[in-house]
């Protein structure tokens, strides 16, 4: 059995990034383990689903249980910062917040987990945050640092592969497979993942994007059932989301790569 530790900005990001990759670990009798560096205090509430007085951090925090659940994941831990919002916001600047936090600071705290659990892979994002957001962006650094500081022998920044996405919807597109009304995010915008030249290998989760939907789901705060990415149809759910994509740099040679990797990683090319 290997480990792989999944770090995460906020609760729903390991729903829509790396579920998948997480989902099948875990059928293949791995340990998982999420990390949130926030609990998502900034996040856009679905209308209406909040009780009175409910506070979005106290569910967005119960939502990431619920998702481990679904998932398979082993352990839940929050590393205690304040969601930053999105760049450029006043928020940006709250002195406790991710975004503001020295990443020596930070990667020491997640660091301990990784001693603790001495995984083989740990998952970040690309040094873009996936879509330019500040939080998503430190993840990455502090995660580097982190695995540095506990020598975790492999780092996957989980992406978005532009092109595949960009090829998909055309091709949906032209057979007529886009449901009507349905609006897709501006997949050629140049902050919008990454160019597949730079990806190194994906993970084929088609099999469990039955649970990679389920844990989205779980996260009813804010992914109502009319959220782009839910009103997706099943064929187009899967092609979208049932392979996720990563950048391993440096990547290990076959010989020195754990059997988690192995098992999961397939290169792209």
């Amino acid at each position: 059995m290997g480990t792989i530790v999944s770090f995460h900005a906020h609760p729903d990001d390991e729903s829509i990034g790396s579920a998948g990759t997480l989902a099948r670990a875990v059928a293949e009798g791995h340990r998982v383990v999420l990390v949130f560096a926030t609990r998502g205090e900034l996040g856009e509430p679905v209308p209406g689903v909040l009780a009175e007085g409910e506070q979005l951090p106290v569910r967005r925090s119960a939502e990431c249980f619920e998702s481990a659940k679904i998932i398979g994941a082993a352990r839940v831990e929050f590393l205690g910062y304040v969601d930053s919002g999105m760049m450029g916001e006043p928020s940006n600047d709250a002195p406790y917040c991710f975004w503001q936090a020295k990443v020596e600071h930070a990667a020491k705290r997640l660091a301990l987990i990784l001693e603790e659990e001495e995984p083989d892979v740990l998952t970040v994002y690309d040094d873009n945050g996936g879509y330019g957001h500040p939080d998503h962006i430190q993840v990455h650094r502090v995660g580097r640092r982190a695995a540095e500081l506990a020598a975790v022998p492999v780092v996957a920044q989980g992406t978005i592969n532009r092109d595949w996405m960009v090829r998909g919807m055309t091709g949906l597109a032209k057979e007529g497979g886009l449901p009507d009304g349905w609006e897709p995010p501006n997949m050629e915008a140049p902050n919008f993942g990454k160019p597949e030249a730079e990806i190194t290998h994906r993970v084929d989760a088609v099999d469990y994007v039955d649970k990679k939907r389920a844990s989205m789901r779980a996260h009813a705060s804010q992914m109502g059932p009319d959220h782009f990415m839910l009103s997706m149809p099943e064929p187009m759910f899967a092609m979208g989301m049932g392979t996720e994509f990563y950048i391993v740099d440096p990547a290990p040679s076959p010989a020195a790569a754990p059997d988690l990797f192995l098992d999961l990683f397939a290169p792209l090319r």
